[in-house]
């Protein structure tokens, strides 16, 4: 591996298994999502985990439209009064997002021993790198990520 390729890994892989804040309760979520969206918008990356991660940010109409949609998911799919499949690195300026995905959450915590799955999606405001998952997003998923955006 070229020592670019590595600088470009490091500071997501950094993120990827760095210290996260969870987001337990519903309306914690809701507010992560106004704290997004109030800020400037155009500096994000949104990576589906199982496609050919971002090489640009998105838009900030597709940002809005993401976070809307997987608020919809999340809320209607993870049938619990709270959240907790939802991780931040900063409550109050976040630059990083772990959305594990309600129906392939396996042992998310790790405690038994085998590790935990890779979240669903993954917002970032640094460049994504492919994460290779061990079991590929279900077709449901695949059809309702291409739904959103098509």
């Amino acid at each position: 591996m070229s020592q670019a390729t590595t600088q470009l890994k490091q500071p997501f892989m950094e993120k990827i298994h760095g210290k996260l804040i969870g987001i337990l309760r519903w309306e914690q979520l809701d507010e992560l999502w106004q704290t997004i969206q109030s800020e400037s918008t155009d500096d994000w990356y949104i990576y589906h985990i199982g496609d050919v991660p971002p090489e640009t940010v998105c838009s900030a109409e597709k940002l809005h439209h993401f976070i809307e949609e997987i608020d919809k998911l999340l809320k209607h799919d993870h049938e619990h009064d709270y959240c907790g499949i939802v991780y931040t690195d900063d409550k109050t300026s976040p630059a990083f997002i772990k959305i594990y995905d309600p129906n392939n959450l396996g042992h998310v915590c790790g405690s038994s021993g085998a590790p935990p799955p890779l979240p669903g999606w993954i917002l970032s405001k640094e460049r994504p790198i492919d994460l290779e998952a061990d079991i590929a997003p279900t077709g449901s998923r695949k059809r309702w990520w291409q739904k959103i955006f098509n």
